[in-house]
């Protein structure tokens, strides 16, 4: 992928050409920037997971902070299976998919790719997907 510079304050825009080299730029700094909070996060939490070595000799005391710990790493998985998602669409913006509906082919909204840089689906493909979900989750 050629060098592409994006001036300050730069915005996908439906005035452009839909996921021109500007906007795929824009999107892959959106993401890896992030990725790198992530990561900067999961770094922090594992230093002072480390660093809370802290005997409690309260019961409850211990029991708050194994709790704290808990629900921490589960925070962190989460984050995990994110970065992943992540991984993945920074490989889409590469092979020329990133930006296109898996389901229907066609073009996801620039407003969702904003809030949601790692989706996959547009709004309505979407859904119609936790409709189907909500059905079957019913039975």
């Amino acid at each position: 992928m050629a060098k592409v510079t994006l001036e300050d304050g730069y915005v996908p825009s439906d005035d452009e050409p839909f996921m021109n080299d500007r906007q795929r730029e824009y999107f892959r700094r959106k993401l890896l920037s992030w990725k790198n909070d992530i990561l900067r996060e999961a770094q922090d939490t594992l230093v002072a997971l480390q660093s809370e070595n802290e005997n409690h000799p309260d019961l409850a005391d211990r029991a708050s902070s194994e709790t704290d710990r808990a629900i921490e790493l589960r925070a962190r998985d989460r984050q995990r299976k994110l970065t992943g998602k992540i991984d993945a669409a920074l490989a889409r913006i590469e092979d020329g998919s990133y930006g296109f509906c898996e389901e229907t082919g066609e073009p996801i909204s620039l407003r969702r790719l904003d809030a949601r840089p790692i989706a996959t689906l547009s709004l309505e493909a979407q859904e119609r997907h936790e409709r189907r979900e909500r059905v079957y989750r019913d039975d």
